[in-house]
């Protein structure tokens, strides 16, 4: 089981990425064992995750989903929650 997630930085900007524990990784984010941008740009909540079946189809989604503008990944976030 993979997630893809997203995460809000202190600047406002939106990472997005895959993994197989979401609080996990966050975590490590947060800690600044994650990738270079979530280092630079310290993360500060997760916004969204969503469940895929494996990482194939979460590689696939996480691609879509960087492709989307921020207000789009705005949008699925205050989707999600309603």
């Amino acid at each position: 089981m993979y997630f893809v997630y997203l995460l809000q930085c202190k600047d406002h900007t939106i990472y997005t990425g895959i993994t197989t524990n979401v609080t996990r990784r966050f975590k490590e984010h947060s800690q600044e064992k994650g990738g270079a941008y979530t280092r630079a740009k310290k993360v500060i909540k997760i916004l969204y995750s969503e469940e895929q079946e494996n990482r194939s189809s979460a590689l696939k989604r996480e691609n879509a989903i960087k492709k989307l503008t921020h207000a789009q990944k705005l949008a699925l976030v205050s989707k999600a929650t309603t």
